[in-house]
C-alpha cells in the first residue's frame, strides 16, 4: 500500500515513516525540508519529496504521482511559531489541511489520518479531567487552526464519505527537538541533562502537563489508521500516557543522571497558558475504539531517550 506522511522529515513524522517503511509500506515522505537526517536506517526504503502543504499543486502532485492510498497528515507549524506568525500558520495548518482533504476527495485516497493536539483545549475548562467531549476553546492560534482542521475533516467524513480520523497529542518528549514550544521543557530538560549542560525550566515545580514519548506518538497515529472502520465513533482521540509535575520529571531524570543541572526559573506568562492544559487526560475512547495502549512510561522514556542520543548523535545535533 502507498502511504504519504506529510511533515515526514520532522520529529514525529520521521518516526511514523520509519515504522511504516519497516513493516513494508510504500512510504512517501513529503516535507518542506527534504533532509534525511532523522530517517537514518530507512533512507533507502522511503521516497522523500520536497513540497509545501500550503501549495495546492505540491499536494495534488505528490498524491497523484505516487498513487497514495493513505495520508498521515502531520505537517504543520507548532505553537510558538504559529503565535508569532499566525498568517503563515493559517496557510500551513488550516489551508494545508484543506488541500490534503481535497486531494484525498478528488484522487480517491482511502484514509486521512490527522495529527491534532491538546492545545485545542484551553479556556474555562470546568471538568477536572480532559476527555474527548471536553469543550475546545483554544488559547493559542495553533490550537485554533487544529480545531478548524478537525472540523473540516469531520465535514469531509460526513459529506464525501472520506475516512478521516486522528489523534490529539499532548506534549511530545524526544531527542533533537528544535522548534520552540510552550511545553518543550520536558524534552529539553532530558536532552540538556544528557549532554551535561545546565537547563532552566520555565515553569514552577508543581506545574503539570500531559505528555508522551515520540515513539508512542508515532505508534498511536498508526494504531488509529489500522483500526477497523466500524470501531471509529469518536473520530479524533486524545492519546498519551504521562502526567508529571515538572518536579517529578526532574526527579525521574536524576535517577538516570544524578548530576543533572536542572533549575526552575518560571516564566509566569507561559505558566498561565499551560494551566489550561494542566489537567489529567482521559484516553478511554482511544483505548476502546483504536486499541491504544502506551508503551513508554517515564522511566522507559528517559532510558530510551538517553540510548538514542548515545547511539545516534548525528541524528539529533
Amino acid at each position: 500500500m502507498s502511504v504519504l506522511v506529510t511533515g515526514g522529515t520532522g520529529f514525529i513524522g520521521s518516526e511514523v515513516a520509519r515504522v511504516l517503511a519497516q513493516r513494508g509500506e510504500k512510504t512517501v515522505v513529503f516535507d518542506i525540508n527534504d533532509r534525511k537526517t532523522l530517517l537514518k536506517g530507512v533512507e533507502d526504503k522511503v521516497t522523500v519529496v520536497k513540497g509545501d502543504v500550503s501549495n495546492y499543486s505540491h499536494v495534488f502532485n505528490v498524491v497523484k504521482n505516487y498513487h497514495i492510498e493513505v495520508i498521515y497528515h502531520l505537517g504543520s507549524m507548532l505553537s510558538l511559531p504559529s503565535d508569532a506568525d499566525p498568517w503563515s500558520s493559517f496557510r500551513v495548518n488550516a489551508q494545508g489541511t484543506f488541500q490534503v482533504l481535497e486531494a484525498a476527495r478528488i484522487l480517491g485516497v482511502k484514509k486521512v489520518i490527522f495529527s491534532s493536539t491538546l492545545a485545542t483545549y484551553g479556556i474555562d475548562i470546568r471538568e477536572s479531567v480532559i476527555d474527548d467531549y471536553t469543550l475546545q476553546r483554544p488559547t493559542l492560534f495553533y490550537g485554533c487552526t487544529k480545531v478548524f482542521s478537525e472540523l473540516m475533516g469531520r465535514f469531509y467524513r460526513r459529506k464525501f464519505g472520506l475516512d478521516f480520523r486522528g489523534v490529539r497529542y499532548p506534549a511530545i518528549i524526544g531527542p533533537g527537538v528544535k522548534t520552540p514550544g510552550i511545553v518543550q521543557y520536558n524534552a529539553w530538560a532530558i536532552e540538556e541533562a544528557c549532554k551535561g549542560n545546565p537547563f532552566k525550566i520555565w515553569v514552577t515545580p508543581e506545574t503539570r502537563c500531559a505528555a508522551m514519548y515520540y515513539k508512542d506518538a508515532a505508534l498511536s497515529i498508526i494504531k488509529c489508521a489500522d483500526a477497523p472502520l466500524e470501531k471509529i465513533k469518536m473520530v479524533v482521540y486524545i492519546v498519551g500516557g504521562l502526567y508529571l509535575s515538572a518536579q517529578e520529571l526532574v526527579d525521574a531524570i536524576k535517577k538516570f543522571i544524578p548530576k543533572a543541572q536542572l533549575e526552575f526559573a518560571p516564566d509566569m506568562e507561559k505558566v498561565e497558558i499551560i494551566k489550561g492544559l494542566s489537567k489529567p487526560i482521559d484516553t478511554r475512547y482511544a483505548r476502546e475504539e483504536i486499541g491504544w495502549v502506551d508503551q513508554y512510561p517515564i522511566d522507559r522514556t528517559i532510558e530510551d531517550f538517553i540510548k538514542e542520543l548515545k547511539e545516534n548523535p548525528e541524528m539529533y545535533r
